[in-house]
Formats: C-alpha cells, sequence, structure tokens
C-alpha cells in the first residue's frame, strides 16, 4: 500500500489540530486550568505525532513527542502552568506549523530550529519537573502496575524519551471490532511491523492478534487509528505473555479484560470524551455508506477545491442554458405547449436548487478566520504593553472559500490598527474613565445578498483636525466643509498615517490603501465609523460568492448591461427642477434633499443611439464605496440571476466593468463597477466654465 497517498489529508488534519491546540492554548486560564481543554491540547498533539510517525516524518514526530510529554505532565497537575511556559507550548506549535510545512514542500525541517525547541522543552522538563520526573520513572521500571505515558529514563526525562520504547517482550492483545476483511489485512500487516504476532483468531465482529512488541500502547493506537475509528479498537496486556491467556471472544464487552498499558485519554475512557473526528489526524476519508462512516456516525469527504470550482462551472453552464430555453420558449404559445412550459419550469427550479446545493459546498464558517486573531491580538498587546480583550461574534456566518481566504490579510491589517492606534495604553484609559481592558470586537453577519464584517474598538476614535492636517501636509485637497465619512476615507490614501513614530507594528503609511483595493476587488466596499474619546468601526461589505450574482437588467441604446443587486438602492425618472449643475464637470440630481452625482452611462461608456434628455431617462439610484451616484440608463429589462465571468482572465481589464456574464439569447452582458464608473467619468468629462455646463444641462433636458 503506497500511503504517500494519504500525505495531503494528514496535512490538512495536522493543520486543524494545531488550531485547535492553539485555540485551547489561549484560552487557558493559567491559575486553573480547565481539564477538558489540558485533554484537548494532549490529544491533538498525541494525535499528529501517531501520524508523524505512520509516515516517517521523524522531527515532526519527535519534536511533538516531547511536548507531549509535557503537557502529559501538565494535565495530570505534575507541572504547573504559568504564562511563559504556555508562551513556550505556543512556540512548539509555531515550530511544529513550519516543520509541517516543510514536509508538505518535500523538503526536510531547518535543523538547528528543531535543535532549538527540543533544548528548550527539555530545559523546561528539567526546571519545572527536577528530579520527581525521575523518580516517576524510576519507580515506574520497577513497578508491575502499568506504567505512565512515555516514562522517561534519568538523567534527561524527556530528552531520552522516544517511540518504542517499552518492555521487550511485552504480550498484548489487539482486538478488532467490525473491521472488514481488506482493513483488516491491513491492519495485520502493519501489527507484523510493530513486533512478532504470536497468534490470531477471530470474526469480524472481533478479531484479536496476540502480538509480542516493544512498541508503546499508545503508538500502537495511533498507526491503528490512523486506518479505522478509535472505537474499532481494543488493546490490552496479556498475563504473562502467554497467548493461552487470551480472553474468550465470546465474552461480554464489560468482561473483557482492562489492564490497559499505559491510562492516555481512549474513545472507551469513562473520563474523557470521545475523540471528535477532526483530532484523527493522517486518517483517510472515511468510506461513506448510506450517508453513514462504518461506526455509524456522520461521515465527510475531502474534495479537491478545482474539483468543485469544476462542479460549479458547470452548474453555470446549466443555468445558462436553461435561459436560452427559456428565451425560446417564451416565443411558443403557452396554452397550445403547456406541456412545454411546466417542464421547463420544473427546470428552472430544479436548477436553481442544485446551484445552491453547490454553492454551499465552497462556502465556510468566518471561525476560520476569526480562529487566527487571539494569538495575534495576544501577541501584540503584549508587544504594545496594553490589556485586550477580543470578541467574536458571528463567527458560523459562512462566506465563499474564494473570498475569505482573501479577507484575511484586509482584517489583519484592521486589527493591528485598532491595537496600535486606536485602543490606548491602560493608564490613558483609566485617566479617561475607561475600563483599563480594552475591547477589540470582530463581526460577521449576513445583510442581503452580502457579509458584513466590522472590526470594532472602545479606543480614541479618529481625530477630524489630525487627518485634515495630515491630508493637507501630504497635498490632499481638503476642507473644514468635508464631512466626517469624507475625511475618515482620507486615511486610505497611498502613503497616508497618523502615526507619530514608525515603528514595526505601524506607521509607515502603507496598508490602509492596499486594504481597499483589496475589498473592492472582490466586488465589496469598506466604510468607517468613529467617534472622537469613543471608538471606531470599520464595515466591509463583500457578496457572498463571486460565482453567482442577483442582478437588474438595464438597457442603454442596443446594449443590456447588470447591475449588481445589491447596489440598487431604487429607480426613478428625474424632473427638471431636482437637477443641478455645478462649477466644474458636475451634474447634481437632488433626490430628498439629498444631492447625488450623476453618471450617463451612454457618455461614460460611449454607447451609440441611447437616449440622451435626462427627463426621457431612468435614473437608478446605486451605490458603490459607501457613496450613493444617480446612474441614467435608458430602460429597466428586468432581475435575473447570473453566471459570472472573470472579464480579465478572457480578454483584459476593462473600466467600469467588473466581470460578464452570458444571456439567455447567448449574447454576452458586461457587469457595471458603480464606483469605477463615476471615476471614469470625471476622468472623461472636461472641466468646463459654467456657461459651458448650463450650456450642457441644457442639452441634456428638454426644450
Amino acid at each position: 500500500m503506497d500511503i504517500t497517498e494519504f500525505y495531503e489529508t494528514f496535512f490538512e488534519e495536522a493543520e486543524e489540530l494545531l488550531g485547535d491546540m492553539e485555540r485551547h492554548l489561549l484560552e487557558l486560564d493559567v491559575d486553573d486550568p480547565d481539564s477538558e481543554q489540558l485533554n484537548a491540547i494532549f490529544r491533538a498533539a498525541h494525535s499528529i505525532k501517531g501520524g508523524a510517525g505512520t509516515f516517517g516524518f521523524l522531527v515532526l514526530q519527535e519534536t511533538t513527542h516531547i511536548l507531549e510529554n509535557l503537557l502529559d505532565h501538565t494535565r495530570r497537575g505534575e507541572l504547573t502552568l504559568r504564562r511563559d511556559i504556555v508562551d513556550t507550548f505556543l512556540e512548539a506549535k509555531d515550530m511544529l506549523h513550519d516543520q509541517l510545512n516543510a514536509y508538505r514542500n518535500s523538503a526536510e525541517p531547518d535543523p538547528e530550529a528543531f535543535e532549538r525547541i527540543c533544548k528548550t522543552l527539555k530545559q523546561l522538563a528539567l526546571d519545572e519537573l527536577g528530579k520527581s520526573m525521575g523518580d516517576v520513572a524510576s519507580g515506574a521500571s520497577a513497578s508491575a502496575q502499568p506504567a505512565p505515558p512515555q516514562p522517561e529514563p534519568e538523567p534527561e526525562p524527556v530528552a531520552e524519551a522516544s517511540v518504542g520504547a517499552g518492555d521487550e517482550g511485552n504480550a498484548l492483545c489487539v482486538a478488532l471490532l467490525g473491521v472488514d476483511d481488506k482493513d483488516r489485512e491491513l491492519l495485520v500487516e502493519e501489527l507484523g511491523q510493530l513486533g512478532e504476532i504470536r497468534e490470531q483468531r477471530g470474526d469480524a465482529k472481533r478479531y484479536e492478534v496476540i502480538l509480542s512488541t516493544g512498541v508503546s500502547t499508545d503508538d500502537i493506537e495511533a498507526v491503528m487509528c490512523f486506518i479505522v475509528e478509535p472505537e474499532q479498537v481494543q488493546i490490552s496486556s496479556v498475563s504473562g505473555g502467554a497467548a493461552s491467556a487470551v480472553p474468550d471472544i465470546s465474552a461480554k464487552k464489560d468482561e473483557a479484560p482492562a489492564v490497559e498499558d499505559k491510562p492516555a485519554p481512549k474513545a472507551q475512557a469513562p473520563d474523557e470524551p470521545a475523540k471528535p473526528a477532526a483530532e484523527k489526524a493522517a486518517k483517510p476519508p472515511a468510506k461513506v455508506q448510506g450517508g453513514k462512516n462504518k461506526a455509524g456516525g456522520e461521515s465527510s469527504l475531502r474534495v479537491p477545491v478545482d474539483k468543485v470550482d469544476q462542479i460549479i462551472n458547470l452548474v453555470g453552464e446549466l443555468i445558462i442554458t436553461q435561459s436560452m430555453l427559456d428565451q425560446t420558449a417564451s416565443e411558443f404559445d403557452g396554452v397550445t405547449h403547456s406541456a412545454l412550459h411546466n417542464g421547463l419550469n420544473l427546470l428552472q427550479r430544479n436548477a436553481r436548487d442544485l446551484q445552491e446545493a453547490v454553492m454551499s459546498i465552497r462556502m465556510m464558517p468566518m471561525d476560520y478566520v476569526f480562529s487566527r486573531f487571539p494569538r495575534l491580538v495576544r501577541d501584540l498587546a503584549a508587544k504594545l504593553d496594553k490589556d485586550i480583550e477580543l470578541v467574536t461574534e458571528g463567527k458560523s456566518t459562512e462566506l465563499d472559500k474564494s473570498l475569505i481566504e482573501r479577507i484575511i490579510d484586509p482584517l489583519t491589517h484592521l486589527v493591528r490598527n485598532s491595537l496600535d492606534h486606536g485602543i490606548e495604553s491602560p493608564d490613558k484609559r483609566e485617566a479617561a474613565g475607561k475600563p483599563r481592558t480594552g475591547k477589540l470586537t470582530l463581526s460577521a453577519q449576513h445583510q442581503g445578498g452580502n457579509i458584513l464584517i466590522e472590526v470594532i474598538d472602545d479606543g480614541a476614535g479618529l481625530s477630524r483636525k489630525k487627518i485634515l492636517a495630515k491630508a493637507e501636509a501630504n497635498g490632499l485637497a481638503v476642507s473644514d466643509s468635508m464631512s466626517d465619512d469624507e475625511v475618515w476615507q482620507l486615511i486610505f490614501a497611498p502613503g497616508f498615517s497618523t502615526a507619530d513614530k514608525v515603528s514595526d507594528v505601524s506607521g509607515r503609511g502603507v496598508g490602509m490603501d492596499v486594504v481597499k483595493r483589496n475589498i473592492q476587488s472582490m466586488g465589496g466596499h469598506v466604510e468607517i465609523v468613529s467617534r472622537e474619546g469613543q471608538g471606531t468601526t470599520t464595515r466591509i461589505v463583500l457578496p457572498l460568492t463571486l460565482a453567482i450574482l442577483d442582478g437588474m437588467s438595464i438597457k442603454v441604446g442596443e446594449e443590456v448591461f447588470i447591475l449588481p443587486l445589491g447596489a440598487v438602492l431604487e429607480s426613478l425618472q428625474p424632473n427638471e427642477d431636482d437637477l443641478y449643475s455645478m462649477a466644474g464637470n458636475d451634474l447634481l440630481l437632488k433626490v430628498r434633499d439629498e444631492y447625488l452625482p450623476v453618471i450617463a452611462l451612454h457618455q461614460v461608456l460611449d454607447v451609440q443611439q441611447a437616449r440622451t434628455k435626462l427627463t426621457e431617462c431612468i435614473v437608478v439610484i446605486v451605490q458603490g464605496e459607501g457613496r450613493r451616484y444617480a446612474l441614467v440608463v435608458d430602460d429597466l429589462v428586468g432581475q435575473q440571476q447570473v453566471v459570472v465571468k472573470n472579464l480579465e482572465t478572457n480578454y483584459r481589464k476593462v473600466p467600469g466593468i467588473s466581470a460578464a456574464t452570458i444571456l439567455g439569447d447567448g449574447s454576452v452582458a458586461l457587469i457595471l463597477d458603480i464606483a469605477d464608473l463615476h471615476r471614469l467619468s470625471r476622468r472623461k468629462a472636461p472641466r468646463r466654465s459654467n456657461d459651458q455646463q448650463h450650456q450642457l444641462v441644457q442639452e441634456v433636458l428638454p426644450s
């Protein structure tokens, strides 16, 4: 059997286990640690070690083994936790992550880093456990009772521990419960590599192997649980090492020998819960049988992302084909061809259900993103000498995988900004009448067809005066009459920073412009709400997915365009009295006491045969980058769901256009980028005098 085919499964599940380990370490109360969290941290290390040993990743195995020993002593109360000890465990976790990445890239981990972390962990063991660990190891060797997990010989308790440490000639009974023939043969073959098989007996319900081995029970279990569930393996000592001592396989479960080689946490142990599926490292995907795995629990299947993308593309083509059929069928009489119309209606419903089901496969919870920040906040708060409480809300809110991976970097920068610039030092907070501990909140929620992500801090807020002064010094056009929203948007200008000094955290004037650009590239926008002295809220609005779009079809001349429905607020027919000419090239439309810039789509995109009189056109009020615009079009065609096709991949970047789609008649329609359309209209329109502007208004208004 070529186990290299399971490498990627191990790498992915080991990543999950390392994430769980970090999360539990960050949540630990060092003064009163929760035993369940300590057990979970230990199990994560134990599972990674077992998988690493199976694949021959020796450096990863040895590092995890040393860490596992320390964690075991911690959960037994033999090592008292402190913050610096937790920091060391987190450092070891980071090193395991680096080693995992090295193996993933078919390289050997850094030997110097490996030696350094091992030395650190061994020194921690010597300093904290001292002679008592040696006493435990010595006592275990002389005792007939089961030894503690991985007994370490003196004088270096942790350094000398290694996989395979056990008594030679130790006879074990390995019972396989409900394992099919194929997996049983594989397991027996694997057991043969771990020691000498002295006897085999049993049936499909319970098959027992008597094994003479020097390998610990814990390591045998790790190897077995890579192939089957933990509850399908029972390991017990054989009295005197004699084969005749094998328990009767017909004995009841509660009468089976319970003497264990080591009291490590097992799925059947009464004092610990069963291991969740995410904590079984290096285990290949379960065989799905009617939606259940062999143990009768819910099963899951890992599928490469490119396969999911291929299915989504095919579903998109199906939706396009269905739209074409609808277009053709609309020309047939509904009474004469009622069966055809009924069938197409059923096809439309099924296609929509299929599309939603397939799209849900790509959706991931925001916890995937939020789980990265407790460590960042903890480390950065310590560096800045600040007390920070991190609160996360809406972790189960789902977002498309392609977006959830791209949002991590912008969020990281916003969090760092809040910690550095936003939240004050404990002394300043106390002087301002605030709690010494600052609060940072990350939240996510669905908002129509979008997701709203917020970074909220209760810090000092933005200083309008300071931002305007810095913007003016940078040569930006500013005025005291600017609204707060316009002032806050200035911090997204390239090179803008209000930091008093440059540090390794911030102050170099790079980042916020990149944040805004990256969010816009995902079809979203970013807004800021701030009150000086009370805090700042940064809001990111993103579409749930970039593959499917709910849009509104509009017509300009003979061309059909698509507006993202999430950007459309309302539509109206303008009156002459509501249009105002401004100095320069601005034409404004008054809508309920709000003056909106007018964007004539036929002028911006050079569309021929379009209506030019504004009062004969339709104005669609749209929103982009936190601002509202009045978009002038000829007609509204209707609302429809479209499949988004990347224009840059298939052609090139087109100003004012974000993507394209295929309509039911087979023609291509361009999807509009609202904010970019406004920028394009300002670039294309020449600066005009007041007289020229007045003349322009007269041209677009009826005589």
